[in-house]
Parts: C-alpha cells; sequence; structure tokens
C-alpha cells in the first residue's frame, strides 16, 4: 500500500537535474508519472503508483524498465495534457500538495500550460509549485505568500494580469502596496533574502526563480 500522504510530485517530461533541495523537496512523497517524465524516477528515487499517457514520449528502454508500474493508457488524440491528467488523477487520489518535477523547460507550450493551469489550481485552494531543479515556480495569487528560497536566489515576478497591490518584503528591492502592469518588467531580477514574503490583492501570476547549482 502506497504511504498515506497529500504531498505528491508528478513527474513531467521536461528538463530536470536532481538536486539535494529538489530530492528534499519530494522526498517521501506520492508520485505519478505523465508519460516521458518517468526517466526522472530514479533521479528523485520515487516509485511512481501509476503511469499515466499516450506513452509517445516514452521510449522503449524505459517501457520495459518501468514494465511492473500500473499503467492508464490514453489515446494521442486528446483535449488534456498526460500532465492535466496526471494532476487531475493526484487531486483525485487526495493530493493537497503538488510538486511538479519536470515541469519546466522542454517544450514551452507545455511549460506555459503548466504554469497557467497550476496558477488556476492555486486559485482553488491546492498547494503547488513547479520545479527544474534549476528553475522552480510558484503561483501568485490574492493573498499572502512566503516562498523560501537560497538567500540571493534571483527571482522574477511575472503577471498574467495587471498585480495590483503587490507587497514584496525579504528581497533587495522590495515593493509596497505596487501595481504591476500586465506586461511590464517591474518584477524582474530581483534578489531573495532568506523568506521571500509577498501579498497581492488582485490579479494572477508566478513568481520564477533560479536556483544556484548544488
Amino acid at each position: 500500500m502506497p504511504v498515506q500522504t497529500s504531498r505528491w510530485t508528478i513527474l513531467l517530461a521536461g528538463d530536470l537535474r536532481a538536486t539535494p533541495r529538489l530530492r528534499e523537496q519530494t522526498a517521501a512523497t506520492r508520485a505519478i508519472a505523465a508519460d516521458g517524465g518517468i526517466r526522472h524516477a530514479r533521479a528523485l528515487e520515487l516509485t511512481p503508483e501509476l503511469w499515466i499517457g499516450d506513452f509517445d514520449s516514452s521510449s522503449p528502454s524505459l517501457l520495459r524498465e518501468y514494465a511492473n508500474i500500473p499503467r492508464q493508457p490514453h489515446p494521442a488524440d486528446k483535449d488534456a495534457t498526460d500532465g492535466k491528467l496526471a494532476i487531475d488523477e493526484a487531486i483525485r487520489r487526495g493530493a493537497r500538495h503538488i510538486i511538479l518535477a519536470g515541469a519546466l523547460g522542454g517544450r514551452m507550450d507545455h511549460a506555459t500550460a503548466i504554469l497557467a493551469h497550476m496558477t488556476a489550481l492555486a486559485a482553488g485552494g491546492l498547494s503547488i509549485m513547479a520545479t527544474s531543479g534549476k528553475e522552480e515556480a510558484w503561483p501568485l495569487i490574492p493573498g499572502g505568500h512566503t516562498v523560501s528560497l537560497p538567500a540571493g536566489t534571483i527571482f522574477s515576478i511575472i503577471g498574467f494580469t495587471t498585480l495590483r497591490g503587490i507587497a514584496l518584503k525579504g528581497a533587495k528591492w522590495p515593493l509596497r502596496k505596487a501595481d504591476i502592469p500586465f506586461g511590464s518588467t517591474l518584477g524582474v531580477s530581483n534578489i531573495a533574502g532568506e523568506d521571500l514574503q509577498i501579498s497581492l490583492e488582485e490579479g494572477r501570476g508566478v513568481l520564477l526563480a533560479q536556483i544556484a547549482g548544488d
């Protein structure tokens, strides 16, 4: 039986560097692999309890190596990505905290769609973040947020809408009840302290952090 926890890792097929920070983040989580994302399972020392997809990005060697993992096949012609199907299944199984590992890098259309979907899920009350090990993305929705990053981390705040009433503490360049218009570069290339505190009155966006090599 899988360990009963509400913390899950979804293995996606983008870039991934299995840093000590990422291994710590994903430790003791339950896991679902989305198609070619299963190639990251060994590096993160995770055994997925389900493998979802049309398997068009899974090599014959991966199909043989993970032949024992239960599969949930889907046709290539479908209205959702394998990643979204994997997220939906994790939520159905009780996920309350999700790490999207391998979500960044690779195909830009998939990565952008994941960031938008992640922000919508956060607005619905789910704790979620995306990572490649080299980069991390955290959704920004109205309310307060604390993001723990290594001191000196370069980060950017990118709005999917105009961000209104944003306050930022624990950064080299703080903000106090500022507005960041949609398309503005005001939030790009800041530097984090130990704990980054953000509050937002209106809008949706993401915080993108460049994680230094381990």
